[in-house]
């Protein structure tokens, strides 16, 4: 038996995540059974999707279990194998972050080729935000010549990787992020234009400046006041890449709903929420074209990094404060 921890959902959240919705428990993990693989975790993902699981809503994957483990992607050590397609060493990818040590079938783990890169990265700009970024921009917006990119949440993990995607296909580039440091990040990857949504008593106001032409891509990371501002801003015929709504999972709150949808119609809009899970025919070209990028260094990256296990929680709840400058990660001790 090996000891580990895990992170339990101790109660669904009511409003904003609290330390008070979580539980740290200590169990036994046996030696693995036949076909299975056991796995010690060196890095786990924090994502704004684990929010929304906590509720008890119907959604494209099953909401978490009180009293059970999250999960979530990792990347980890295998520490015992029963399976010939894996030794004691290898490093895989698995979608049972949350816990230290874990036993799995096989099937369920990827062997990870690392080509140079660090380990976390597939957790981030060469794994699914990466993969995000990628299809939105190549295949939901159809990037064509000469496009005005409007990217909000422009600092998180996938919105770094949007932007310098589009840098590299010979964009302009507009950022939306908070505070000094994020703007900053932005500006020293490429972005044309970056607004700082803290400092502006509008957003919409702010995009003018940067767009006065307006804007034919909009990449969604964040919702409500931007989504608006967009689509003020929109050309005809412009693309939004629906990524998510960062701004209103952790609330209790009603968000107000978004006053110029009659736009869509004279100017003929195309709005187009996106699952990355959907696009699995994308994986080939991703780590191709990524890799390229990554190892010529037209794309970086930036990391936020909680250390122990029992930072987790910490981690999620820092996520939708705004406190991580690209990927948020935790490295297990």
């Amino acid at each position: 038996m090996v000891p580990s921890r895990e992170i339990r959902l101790k109660s669904r959240p009511t409003g904003a995540l609290s330390a008070a919705n979580f539980d740290l428990a200590t169990v036994q993990v046996p030696e693995p059974g036949a076909g299975e693989v056991q796995v010690r975790n060196h890095w786990m993902s924090v994502d704004p999707y684990m929010r929304p699981r906590m509720n008890d809503v119907k959604s494209y994957v099953p909401p978490y279990e009180v009293g059970k483990p999250l999960d979530g992607g990792a990347v980890g050590e295998v520490i015992a194998s029963r399976d010939p397609k894996f030794a004691k060493g290898d490093l895989v990818q698995s979608g049972l972050g949350w816990r230290e040590v874990f036993n799995a079938p096989a099937s369920t783990l990827r062997k990870l080729e690392t080509r140079g890169l660090p380990p976390q990265t597939f957790l981030g700009v060469a794994g699914m935000p990466g993969l995000t970024a990628y299809v939105g921009l190549m295949k939901i917006a159809a990037l064509r010549p000469n496009d005005v990119v409007f990217v909000s949440g422009a600092a998180g993990a996938v919105g770094q990787v949007a932007c310098q995607i589009a840098k590299i296909k010979g964009h302009k580039v507009i950022g939306s992020a908070g505070g000094p440091e994020k703007v900053a990040w932005l500006k020293e990857i490429g972005v044309d234009e970056v607004i700082d949504y803290k400092a502006e008593k509008s957003i919409r106001q702010a995009l003018a400046r940067a767009a006065p032409d307006g804007i034919d891509v909009f990449f969604d990371n964040v919702g409500a006041e931007h989504l608006e501002a967009a689509l003020a801003m929109s050309k005809t015929f412009a693309r939004f890449v629906l990524c998510g709504a960062i701004s209103q999972y952790d609330t209790a709150e009603q968000p107000a709903g978004v006053r110029n949808m009659a736009v869509m119609v004279p100017r003929r809009l195309r709005l187009e929420g996106f699952i990355v899970l959907d696009h699995a025919d994308q994986n080939q070209p991703f780590f191709r074209d990524m890799t390229e990028w990554l190892t010529s260094g037209r794309i970086k990256w930036q990391e936020t990094v909680e250390v122990g296990l029992e930072n987790a929680p910490t981690a999620l709840m820092n996520l939708f404060k705004g406190a991580n400058l690209g990927k948020m990660l935790v490295k297990l001790a």
